[in-house]
């Protein structure tokens, strides 16, 4: 980078603000060759951490530079990894917390686009927006940015429930898109804490959606792993010659002996059967029944977002 990052970070400690032009001028500098490297992206944060004033500009950069380098950073392209994750934290974290929107904003951005990442980067964006429902207090209630609004502790508003709804079922994590059990359960803390309170009208759809599909997901399509990619990536580099050979002697083939071989292969190959593997699913184990039974009976009462699950249940 050209631009003099410790000159700058000293101008926004001045006044608690990075100007417009600031911004464009660091994704001039950020962005000449496609990248970033880690020594970029702890300067961006490192200005991020004296800026009071964060305006919708610099929330976008921060999220999507910080971002490119957190999925990009190390190969293979797309998976955070686990150093990168712990990296990733511990800049951000605040004696255990998050200090703003546009930090957990960057984190639930990095999961949504991530094709993989460690199960603690999860649970550590999850665990903020547990916590400020609560406590009454953190990144979800800075209206300014993500219109969380100024809700007492133990009630949960319309910006967490979008939060909660894009980090469960962001594609990063140990079930892509799918809902896990310690996420669930964590829920039915959420569920417990916020009973009778003033919440968002999202709430009850998350709670049973979110419920309902931890109990009925189907995991037949479930992403690679982040090492499973890493060697599919060694085992392309390291075989293109062989590969290029393969094609070449296929050219000498003719279209008609090939579309035999084919239609033969397809022929004998068994079909999957992919609707009786989705209602296999959704039929509720006993461990997963017993689980259901303990979390709704642990109070002896059965209240309504209990009712909502159990109802949205029975009808799959």
């Amino acid at each position: 980078m050209t631009i003099n990052f410790p000159e700058l970070a000293r101008q926004a400690a001045a006044d608690g603000v990075i100007t417009a032009d600031e911004v464009l001028a660091l994704r001039r500098a950020a962005w000449p060759d496609g990248r970033i490297d880690q020594t970029e992206a702890e300067a961006i944060l490192a200005i991020n951490d004296v800026v009071s004033a964060k305006s919708p500009e610099w929330v976008d950069f921060l999220v999507e530079a910080v971002g490119e380098y957190a999925l990009n950073g190390t190969e293979p392209r797309g998976y955070v990894a686990d150093a990168t994750a712990d990296w990733l934290i511990a800049r951000l974290d605040h004696d255990g917390r998050l200090d703003s929107a546009a930090e957990l904003e960057l984190l639930v951005r990095v999961l949504e686009k991530a094709l993989g990442t460690p199960d603690h980067l999860k649970d550590y964006a999850l665990a903020q927006i547990e916590r400020a429902v609560l406590t009454g207090e953190g990144p979800t209630r800075d209206a300014s940015i993500l219109g969380g609004g100024a809700l007492d502790a133990g009630s949960i508003t319309e910006a967490e429930c979008k939060l909660l709804r894009r980090v469960i079922f962001a594609s990063g994590g140990d079930r892509p898109a799918a809902v896990s059990q310690r996420e669930a359960e964590m829920l039915f803390r959420i569920k417990d804490a916020t009973l009778g309170a003033d919440n968002a009208p999202e709430w009850q759809r998350l709670f049973v959606q979110g419920v309902g599909n931890y109990l009925q997901g189907w995991t037949g399509g479930s992403a690679i792993t982040r090492d499973r990619a890493a060697e599919l990536e060694g085992f392309m580099n390291e075989r293109s010659s062989s590969f290029g050979s393969f094609f070449s002697r296929m050219s000498r083939v003719g279209a008609k002996d090939l579309r035999s071989a084919a239609q033969d292969l397809l022929a004998n190959a068994p079909a999957r059967d992919f609707a009786g593997e989705a209602g296999a699913e959704a039929a509720l184990t006993s461990p997963e029944q017993s689980w259901l039974d303990g979390r709704i009976g642990a109070d002896g009462r059965t209240d309504p977002l209990e009712a909502a699950l159990l109802a949205f249940l029975a009808e799959g």
